[in-house]
């Protein structure tokens, strides 16, 4: 039978749950277990993927097509788990699930509440992650901090999982606070310890304690944490700030983390094997031998989460090819006042990611032709790769008013089109009506290509 792992979070938010499961994961692939990773959003949403960046941050595409929080890119990127559309678990979606399922008549006239349909909603998916992965170990994340009013189906959710499953079957991971006050010089733990008192009125008493700190903690400092939040010392993982999160596996694993979730489980595992992951990971990222610029022409640059998953695939990449990734942010409203050359020359690459709305198209269409005009690589996401088309018809077919219906919607070559059925939630495509479709390219231009000999 497979071990359920809960990550929660306390204090304030942003604390690295998603990079502490990555790790936990990574440490215990190391292990020789399998393992499995899924997040849980508090938010009603159904998924991120209409949601605007400046809120939320951009989305993670998984294999099979689903729009998911961008922490499933953390655990793909530190372990060889494949999320899929079952990984990522939002409060709209388990809400929508047990509505659909009343309104069948599958409850049998019951009057449905959070308490037991809600929560037994969220324990069923836990359950299919582990059948369907058959991973030894499933690591669920709870988004949120512990506290919010939110997050609070999924977290009795976890504590029945305990009661259900057996302690033994079960381990509560919390990633807690633990701030320097510069003016008194003074590490304080009262945050945590309000943090844990919190959880355990919920009735979850955490097993590990994952302390993000900027100093280090004393052995004292540790013993009080212990004592006050009834977790063993040698539990009381600390995790500073590192140059890099590729770090955090080796961090966790000098502290014993696997020993400790191992001994909890009962489970006997081979000896370690993290060398690979310091020299072939940890080492290039900290120390490269090669150096690219690459440049992000977006629209929601002021915001380090909106190009998340992109900036971490960049030096994900960088990382598999020895080289360190520059990446030059590059707003492109910016590039519609100040020109593209100014602002891309010299770069080595150019990716314009996706969005929504009109505002700062023409300055991504703008760095794709420069791109195509001087042979620097490009990399269109989404609607980048929408604003490459336009970019194609209007430069290189000739059809000048070129456009997406997104944004004009009575363009004269309408070359992207939204879905009628889906027009509200902004979900875009190259084909628009299919009596306009007279060849398999850009319907809009089929007379061009046809003319040219193309799409016969």
């Amino acid at each position: 039978m497979a071990k359920f792992i809960f990550v929660t979070g306390g204090v304030v938010s942003s604390l690295g749950k998603g990079i502490t499961s990555a790790s936990i994961g990574k440490i215990l692939e190391a292990r020789g277990l399998k393992v499995s990773l899924m997040k849980f959003d508090p938010y009603i949403n159904v998924d991120p993927g209409t949601m605007n960046p400046y809120q939320h941050g951009e989305v993670y595409v998984t294999d099979d097509g689903a729009e998911t929080d961008l922490d499933l890119g953390h655990y793909e990127r530190f372990t060889h788990a494949r999320t899929t559309k079952l990984n990522n678990v939002t409060t709209g979606q388990v809400y929508h699930a047990v509505i659909s399922k009343e309104r069948r008549g599958d409850y049998l006239g019951k009057t449905i509440q959070v308490i037991p349909h809600i929560t037994a909603e969220i324990k069923e998916r836990i359950k299919k992650v582990a059948d369907a992965s058959a991973a030894d170990i499933v690591i669920s994340e709870i988004g949120g901090t512990v506290g919010d009013i939110e997050s609070l189906p999924f977290l009795e959710a976890a504590r029945q999982f305990g009661l259900e499953m057996g302690r033994e079957n079960v381990l509560y991971v919390h990633v807690t606070l633990v701030p320097f006050i510069k003016s008194a010089e003074e590490i304080k733990t009262k945050p945590t310890q309000h943090s844990v008192g919190t959880l355990r009125e919920i009735g979850i008493q955490p097993d590990v304690l994952i302390c993000r700190t900027e100093k280090a903690l004393s052995g004292e400092i540790k013993e009080k944490i212990s004592l006050f939040c009834n977790v063993q010392k040698e539990a009381v993982i600390e995790a500073k700030d590192v140059a890099s999160i590729y770090q955090i596996p080796i961090i966790f694993k000098e502290q014993v983390l696997d020993e400790i979730i191992l001994s909890h489980f009962k489970l006997i595992a081979r000896y370690s094997q993290l060398k690979a992951w310091e020299k072939d990971v940890v080492e290039k990222a900290l120390n490269p031998q090669h150096k690219v610029s690459i440049a992000l022409v977006g629209k929601y640059i002021s915001l380090q989460d909106s190009y998340k998953s992109i900036y971490e695939a960049l030096a994900h990449a960088g990382i598999a090819n020895d080289a360190r990734v520059e990446v030059k942010k590059v707003d492109s409203e910016d590039i519609e006042k100040q020109g593209v050359a100014k602002l891309l020359h010299g770069v080595s690459g150019i990716l314009v990611p996706g969005g929504f709305g009109y505002r700062g198209i023409e300055g991504k269409i703008k760095a794709i032709r420069y791109a195509s005009e001087n042979k620097i690589p490009f990399l269109g996401l989404c609607l980048g790769m929408q604003c490459a088309v336009i970019e194609f018809a209007r430069n290189v077919c000739g059809l000048k008013e070129a456009n997406s219906t997104e944004f004009r919607p009575q363009t004269k070559y309408p070359v992207i089109s939204l879905l009628e059925e889906q027009r509200d939630t902004k979900r875009s495509f190259f084909y628009p009506k299919k009596e306009n479709c007279r060849s398999p390219f850009f319907p809009p231009i089929g007379d061009f290509f046809e003319s040219r000999g193309f799409g016969q």
